[in-house]
């Protein structure tokens, strides 16, 4: 007789199984190039969702209780239609851009997309392999919820029930109701989703901000029923297609190649070879706000000081003055590189030879001396996703290789002094707007972890009325896939995580990359990474998908910023050997 001695599993360690199982039968699927969602792959997948339960998709679990706040992340990254969709395409860009399409970007992901018909959505992908990851994920969640949707619009008999035939009254007039009879719509919509009338109504006011990248919460949900519907009983199945030449493209570096390419040839057809260069992987607006908007709305706009304006700026209202402060920054060095490779990548390139020194803020310390000796060009990069952060990076700090007058091939290196990288992250110890500075990225699932020599610490940012905290952070696979018992394993044992994100270990496997193997970079170069919380996903309720950060975000947003400026204007960056 023998004795198992072998304990079970934790709810962690069979969370991490789960998460591994996801993406294996992602990249399986996604070598496949097609599979259906309530096929053999995609149930797969559903069971492994199911076993992690992740945090942001709250009452996945549940079998009759549609979960409302994931609807709303999902479908805000998600285009508009998409719910009414029975094949879902993904392609890499294939002209569609060219066709008479109409181009559909979601709320919260800068991703085109395009409705062919009525049955039919093609979603682009230049972002790499994250992307379709999330996207994926994002619609195995919807797939789940539509099937709630359907059980419980129709009894066992298969008839449908009152609710159901009023909500596609109400979607067959146009789906809108008005105000009088709004209530007793959501009513109806209440008991479809299984949820209280003031859950429904809440999600209904959620789905309103963002009216115009989705149609609605009635709109959605009947939509989501009816496809699923028809799969059950029409036997019209779901599909999910991959294009050959997505498949081809991807991971070959294409886009971020070419985004890269055109960023250095501005830089050296620009005579700025020779300056030190400072890359911020930023928001396109807090550089150049915190440079130059005080001194553009001098005597235009009433403020107390830079905290005191960027908030004003931070209002939908003000799109006016901040086109007042692009102009004068225009004049004042800064060239804006929009993005055509594909990347959505938006660049900035301040000359600061240009920048009026003397109309700085106080706020952000500098040394004249140096920035009229250094001449620092700054390069803004938006923020990048997931594993796009290691082909853009990787891609910028190449040497750019070209051909001379004579024809002879050269290369012309960035004269890279520093690189800061500020993102947005989820914080395990603290609450919103909280800072989180790295010791270290630790790559979710792999054996690549990134110990770093971080130029920022927790002194550089005391005493502005901000907690912060210093530790290692998880580059996790994405963010839609974690739960408690996982972020709780990060924070208290040995890691000793502070919060996680999703590009950080990208970014430095470039640049060590670059620095130490293939020696683009200088290894002294200065490195700086700063993170503030979006969310706490260990807080029911302070997830992501609990709703938009707000001007929460616009202290730390910015106090981050005005450090990277201070730490570039007033100390010599290390040059390239």
């Amino acid at each position: 007789m023998t004795t198992d001695y072998s304990p079970p599993l934790t709810r962690a360690q069979e969370s991490r199984l789960a998460i591994e199982r996801l993406y294996i039968t992602m990249r399986h699927l996604f070598n496949r190039g097609f599979y259906k969602p309530s096929g053999v792959s995609g149930e797969e997948m559903r069971r492994a969702l199911l076993t992690l339960s992740p945090e942001i998709y709250g009452l996945v679990n549940d079998p009759q209780r549609v979960e409302l706040d994931g609807l709303v992340y999902v479908m805000d990254r998600l285009p508009k239609g998409i719910e009414a969709c029975r094949i879902i395409t993904l392609a890499s860009r294939e002209g569609y851009e060219n066709a008479h399409f109409q181009v559909l970007i979601p709320a919260k992901r800068r991703r085109n997309c395009y409705r062919i018909d009525e049955e039919q959505m093609v979603i682009e992908v230049t972002n790499g392999r994250s992307e379709i990851y999330d996207i994926l994920t994002h619609l195995t969640f919807m797939f789940m919820e539509a099937d709630k949707i359907r059980r419980n619009a129709f009894e066992e008999r298969g008839s449908k029930v009152r609710e159901w035939q009023k909500l596609e009254a109400i979607v067959q007039a146009g789906g809108t109701v008005k105000d009088e009879d709004r209530e007793l719509a959501l009513t109806y919509l209440s008991s479809i989703l299984g949820r209280t009338f003031e859950e429904t109504q809440r999600a209904y006011l959620r789905f309103e901000e963002t009216a115009g990248t989705n149609n609605g919460l009635f709109g959605i949900v009947y939509s989501l029923g009816r496809t699923s519907l028809l799969e059950m009983r029409e036997k019209v199945d779901r599909e999910i297609n991959f294009t050959p030449m997505l498949r081809e493209r991807i991971g070959q570096h294409l886009y971020g190649g070419r985004w890269a390419t055109r960023i250095k040839e501005f830089i050296r057809n620009n005579g700025l070879s020779d300056r030190p260069v400072h890359i911020i992987s930023a928001n396109p607006h807090s550089v150049v706000n915190s440079l130059y908007a005080p001194a553009a709305l001098a005597g235009t706009v009433n403020f107390t000081d830079l905290s005191d304006l960027v908030l004003q700026l931070s209002q939908p209202t003000q799109r006016a003055v901040n086109q007042q402060v692009m102009r004068y920054a225009a004049e004042h060095g800064l060239h804006i590189l929009e993005d055509h490779a594909g990347t959505s990548l938006l660049v900035q390139l301040i000359d600061t030879e240009k920048l009026d020194v003397s109309q700085l803020p106080p706020e952000v310390a500098h040394d004249p001396k140096l920035i009229r000796k250094e001449k620092p060009l700054l390069l803004v990069m938006d923020y990048a996703f997931g594993e796009q952060a290691f082909e853009t990076m990787d891609e910028l700090l190449k040497p750019l290789e070209y051909l001379d007058e004579t024809g002879e091939p050269k290369t012309c290196p960035l004269n890279v002094a520093s690189i800061s990288i500020m993102g947005k992250a989820g914080i395990l110890t603290g609450d919103k707007g909280d800072l989180m500075i790295p010791t270290s990225h630790i790559f979710e699932g792999t054996a690549d972890n990134y110990p770093l020599d971080n130029d920022f610490t927790v002194a550089d940012f005391e005493g502005f009325g901000l907690d912060v905290y210093e530790g290692a952070m998880i580059s996790v696979l994405g963010t839609s896939l974690q739960n408690k018992e996982i972020l709780s394993y990060f924070k208290n044992s040995s890691w000793k995580a502070v919060g996680l994100e999703m590009e950080g270990a990208h970014y430095q496997k470039a640049i060590q990359a670059q620095a130490r193997i293939r020696g683009s970079v200088s290894p002294a170069v200065k490195v700086r990474y700063a993170y503030y919380a979006s969310d706490n996903p260990l807080i029911t309720g302070a997830t992501l998908a609990s709703g938009s950060l707000g001007t929460v975000g616009v202290k730390p947003t910015y106090l981050i910023t005005v450090k990277c400026l201070e730490k570039i204007f007033t100390q010599k960056g290390e040059e390239i050997k």
